[in-house]
């Protein structure tokens, strides 16, 4: 019998990954063949997705939480899961999917609604992402031409640390927030944050 992967993906750290990885811990997968990345899934130059790959063999199986964690790029989750059932010889199991379970023997007609279903849900994931991206720049576009923005954030009157720089921010580092005179809240909502930041210079690394 083949050994059972799991792989789970959020698109940036401040993302929390607890409920694919509760999911997969309930296959009973072990924690060393978990895989977790943190990044973009709009192509497959993953540090842990390669290792997850370079380790898959004949007869083991991948479970993954739902189709838009393996990625969302339509053409390469279709060249990704030639590769893993074709090449690699292994099964994949969308949980969020029960048809996505290529461990299941099935005829013609199951197959054929099984390729259906995967391209389906590939095309989504893809036009999701396209969808969230145009919407934000869209945002963007027209609070400036309403003139409209959050509240102006006053930076205290010191050089920044060693380190940091000007610019436009991805990631905001904690010392960007003691620079700030805006308080330090865990439970920020992310996009809403991103969107306040953008619109102002600040350090960050």
């Amino acid at each position: 019998m083949g050994q059972i992967y799991g792989y789970a993906r959020v698109s940036t750290k401040e993302q929390n990954e607890a409920r694919q990885l509760t999911a997969l811990r309930e296959m009973g997968i072990p924690s060393e063949n978990v895989y977790l990345d943190k990044q973009s899934g709009a192509d497959f130059e993953r540090v842990q997705y390669r290792r997850m790959l370079r380790r898959l063999g004949p007869g083991d199986t991948l479970i993954v939480k739902s189709i838009d964690r393996l990625g969302r790029n339509y053409t390469e989750i279709l060249e990704q899961w030639r590769i893993i059932t074709k090449s690699k010889r292994a099964a994949i199991v969308i949980l969020d999917m029960p048809l996505l379970d290529t461990r299941e023997n099935r005829d013609l007609t199951g197959q054929l609604i099984a390729d259906i279903v995967l391209q389906l849900l590939s095309y989504v994931a893809q036009t999701e992402r396209e969808f969230i991206r145009q919407r934000q720049a869209e945002g963007i576009v027209a609070a400036k031409e309403r003139g409209v923005g959050p509240p102006p954030l006053r930076l205290r009157k010191r050089p920044p640390p060693d380190g940091l720089r000007f610019g436009t921010p991805r990631n905001v580092t904690p010392e960007a927030f003691e620079l700030l005179e805006i308080p330090r809240v865990e439970e920020f909502i992310i996009p809403e944050i991103g969107r306040q930041l953008f619109l102002h210079t600040l350090f960050y690394k």
